[in-house]
Formats: C-alpha cells, structure tokens, sequence
C-alpha cells in the first residue's frame, strides 16, 4: 500500500475560494459517478453527504487548510 498526501493552506479569500472550486468539482464527480454506478446503494447516498458537508463548509471563506489523501492498496481491477 503506498499512501501520497497534499496539504493546502488557507490564507486569503483568492486561496478560500479556489478550495471552494475544489470540492466543488469533487462534489459533482462523486455525485456523477454515483448516478451511473453506485445509484441507491447506501454506500453512494453516505460518500455524498460527506461530500456535501465539506462542500457546504468551503462556502464560508475562512483560513485554514485542506488535506488530501490518497491510498493505493495494490489490488488490480478486473478487466
């Protein structure tokens, strides 16, 4: 398993706003994603509501910072 991690640090409304972008667009990925995928299974309706809520936080400008991790487990997908 390798683990990668980015940090962005918050401290004007220029940086605010572009995490705001960010999560945004993560928002609407998901959101797609799960339409076409993971449609009402419980597992998609929890991820967007995590989503939303950071979507929803982001909308207030304000400093501090976003982390993001992501986790390789080295299992292949089926072809």
């Amino acid at each position: 398993m390798s683990k990668h991690e980015a940090t962005f640090e918050i401290h004007s409304k220029s940086d605010s706003y572009a995490v705001r972008r960010i999560l945004e667009q993560a928002y609407d990925t998901i959101r797609e994603e799960s339409r076409s995928v993971r449609e009402g299974t419980d597992d998609a309706t929890a991820l967007l509501q995590e989503f939303k809520a950071l979507r929803e936080e982001a909308r207030q400008p304000t400093t501090g910072k976003l982390t993001i991790t992501y986790e390789q487990y080295g299992d292949e997908f089926d072809r």
